[in-house]
């Protein structure tokens, strides 16, 4: 547990997420990323269901407020896990074998692979109400001394086109433009039309 304090946005950043957060941050993460997952996951209600099924807190870096409440979450990718895993069985819960079937060859377009000595983010996002308050900033600050203590150098994550102000935020923080990947034709089932990969080197 890592304390940060700032007046009255006091909070605390967590290695994991705490049992009772992981409905929270099931729908959280859903409103951070329904415009690419809208087709694979949607609907709502059952997109919610299936990320509160598979969200892996060991995956997870979590801040959470002084009185207990959750304020985001940094999820990342190893070579024995993910934040958002899930199977096709538990995609079979949510959505049925057929459905299932379907959205994850969809889900496996946007599959990114882990490279040797570098940590791989797997989403971040911060609640409306705790915005502004520096809770992104710790959490991307544990990301990286995480990276570290497993012994890697760099910690990369991707930024949809339709998002030139997480990219600029990402720049500031020392990450750089490595590569940019297009989906092309598959623009409308993900909604966006191209991805850029960021890196930031490390310890």
């Amino acid at each position: 547990m890592i304390d940060v304090s700032g007046g009255d946005a006091d909070f605390t950043v967590e290695a994991k997420f705490r049992p009772e957060h992981r409905g929270i941050a099931a729908a959280g993460y859903w409103a951070a990323f329904s415009r690419k997952l809208r087709y694979p996951l949607g609907p709502e209600h059952k997109a919610i269901a299936f990320l509160e099924q598979v969200l892996d807190p060991s995956h997870a870096i979590s801040a959470v407020a002084r009185d207990g409440t959750f304020l985001g979450v940094a999820g990342f990718k190893t070579p024995d896990g993910a934040f958002v895993g899930g199977r096709l069985n538990e995609m079979a819960n949510v959505y049925g074998w057929l459905g299932g079937i379907g959205r994850g060859l969809m889900i496996g377009i946007l599959e990114r692979k882990c490279e040797p000595g570098t940590l791989l983010m797997d989403g971040i996002f911060v609640r409306p109400e705790a915005r502004s308050l520096g809770v992104g900033s710790a959490l991307l600050d544990a990301i990286e001394r995480h990276a570290v203590t497993r012994g890697l150098t760099h910690v990369r994550l991707d930024v949809i086109d339709g998002n030139p102000r997480a990219q600029e935020l990402y720049q500031r923080r020392g990450f750089e433009v490595h590569s940019r990947r297009s989906i092309g034709i598959l623009k409308p089932i993900f909604g966006f039309r191209s991805a850029t990969t960021m890196i930031k080197a490390v310890g």
